[in-house]
């Protein structure tokens, strides 16, 4: 039998490694955007020291893969949380939450974390991934897996275990450097060697674990300051602290002792004086338009909703419009080198008509708008006339509705910019983060499957170019927002689990989306099922995506 790698055969041994092989066909690097990280077969993510038992054919997974990336972060945390425990012996790491091409990373210790201990861990790390010391997984017992935690300390993870199904865990530990055994829900490379790019930025009593730069993963990515996406996280954090819901384990009790009605109600109400506060300070600053933006699935719409809701409590009567109205007619776009239309390009959208209706608009004057008719790829033949009155200001939601180009050469102070997105701070244990993208996607396999009847692995075919949309057309201008309302909400998995975990598990192995929804299966596996849906208001986020919003009715 044979094995083949990307193009390449050579004899199957038994006890060779899948990372002896790639050496062996020459096709291993010492550039990290060449360097194998681990290896995909029939869908399913295999770490490079595991041995093949049969004949097979695999595609190697580097740092321009997302799962590939996520290897890569996985196994630098591990080195970091390695690295905290030798320097300071009883400090606790909580791994937190995705910032620019960083994690954001707390340190529980006293003194306080200082710039000289970032610098001794940031050594260490070094010093960790430069003797290139190997990985091993192991498998436990669970009830072994349990006693160890609880004795080395990790009580957050002995708590997450009480809930898992199976009668085995996997553990990662580096036996050559520590003690330490841990798992973060994934593959990890085979030994500290393979991350040897990074850095470490410090901010307060914490630090951003800078990842390699997308552009060129042969360095570290620069930090970006970003007070405003800091700000939501750090209030996302603070809600579950005030709800007592930090991690799945808290959320679990909360749904086994029926308190998870309470949390509902809570969590609900702070999102509404969150959409309060904002329509206040739309009407403090007295603009006429209102610009509001974000990723998919991140309630855009039921937000637009809310924040009209409240602005016609206090006294006004605003108007809504969709930029989707601007898209220009399909057979008139050119595809791009796939040969595909690229429907997130902001090019897709007739930008100066926008920004011409806009200045009309806010200049008093009356202004066709556009109607496009997604049956027939075309924009309607008639426009509707519009005119802003004196108390209707205008709230224009779209994925671009940020970005510098939707305004021509209107002042940008004459408009209120809004983001939205899921910015998600429950965690999985303390060094397992929820990440906000899952979320996200859970959003949206729950609504399309609903209301699209679309299948698991067809939600999880576009989702790759939605990504590569949001990272090129949202993101970048997510801090030239006014505000930033974060729409996640502490109990929502928990919902939004039986409509599509089951599906999800169906999925085959085959299946080239497998490894996507393996990974959503694996992080749900630890949620109970809340049955609480009488308890949504029909105003909720939520409700867009499981159903019954009355704002669509």
């Amino acid at each position: 039998m044979n094995i083949t790698i990307e193009g390449r055969t050579c004899e199957l041994t038994a006890g060779t490694t899948i990372l002896e092989y790639i050496k062996a066909l020459g096709l291993d690097s010492s550039s990290l955007s060449e360097k194998p990280l681990a290896a995909q077969l029939s869908g399913e993510v295999f770490n490079l020291g595991y041995c093949p038992k049969r004949g097979c054919e695999l595609r190697l997974l580097r740092f321009s893969d997302e799962e590939g990336r996520k290897v890569y972060e996985r196994t630098l945390q591990f080195v970091l949380i390695m690295a905290v425990r030798k320097l300071f012996p009883g400090a606790n790491v909580v791994v937190q939450y995705s910032i620019g091409e960083g994690v954001y990373i707390t340190f529980r210790k006293e003194p306080a974390l200082s710039d000289e201990d970032v610098a001794a861990i940031k050594a260490e790390m070094h010093a960790i991934a430069e003797a290139d010391y190997p990985l091993i997984r192991k498998r436990m017992d669970i009830k072994d897996a349990l006693e160890f935690f609880k004795a080395d300390g990790q009580l957050d993870k002995a708590a997450l275990l009480e809930w898992r199904n199976f009668s085995y865990f996997d553990v990662y530990l580096c036996p050559d450097y520590s003690d330490h055994r841990d798992y973060f829900y994934g593959e990890m490379a085979p030994g500290t060697g393979f991350v040897r790019i990074f850095d470490l930025h410090r901010i307060g009593d914490s630090v951003v674990m800078l990842l390699p730069s997308r552009d060129d993963p042969d360095k570290a990515a620069k930090y970006e300051e970003s007070p405003r996406m800091l700000s939501v996280f750090e209030q996302s954090d603070r809600w579950g602290r005030f709800m007592s819901v930090a991690n799945v384990h808290d959320l679990n009790r909360r749904v086994e002792n029926g308190s998870i009605r309470e949390l509902v109600r809570v969590n609900e109400a702070l999102h509404e004086k969150n959409y309060a506060r904002v329509a206040d300070e739309i009407v403090r600053r007295g603009v006429k338009a209102i610009m509001l933006a974000g990723p998919s699935s991140s309630g855009k719409t039921t937000s637009a909703n809310r924040i009209a809701t409240q602005l016609r409590a206090d006294g006004l009567d605003p108007i809504m419009l969709s930029l989707d109205d601007y898209y220009i007619d399909r057979d008139k776009l050119a595809p791009g080198p796939d040969g595909q239309l690229d429907l997130e390009h902001i090019n897709a959208l007739d930008t100066d008509k926008f920004a011409s209706d806009l200045k009309i608009l806010l200049s008093g004057g009356e202004a066709g708008i556009p109607r496009f008719n997604f049956l027939t790829q075309r924009r309607e033949k008639e426009l509707v006339p519009l005119r802003l009155g004196k108390d209707q200001p205008l709230i224009v939601e779209g994925i671009h509705g940020l970005n510098p180009m939707m305004l021509g050469d209107i002042d940008p102070e004459s408009v209120f910019r809004i983001y939205v997105s899921a910015l998600t701070t429950l965690n999985l244990d303390d060094h397992n983060r929820i990440r906000t993208t899952d979320l996200r996607l859970l959003r949206r396999l729950v609504r399309d499957y609903k209301t699209r009847g679309a299948s698991m692995e067809h939600t999880l075919g576009m989702w790759a170019s939605v990504r590569r949309g949001e990272t090129r057309w949202i993101f970048p201008y997510q801090e030239n927002a006014d505000v930033i309302i974060n729409t996640a909400l502490h109990y929502e998995a928990a919902v939004m689990k039986p409509y599509v975990y089951p599906l999800l598990r169906e999925v085959p192995k085959e299946s080239p989306y497998y490894c996507a929804a393996r990974s959503i299966v694996k992080f749900l596996n630890y949620f109970l099922e809340a049955d609480v849906e009488n308890e949504i208001p029909p105003t909720s986020v939520i409700r867009e995506f499981i159903g019954g919003n009355t704002f669509y009715i």
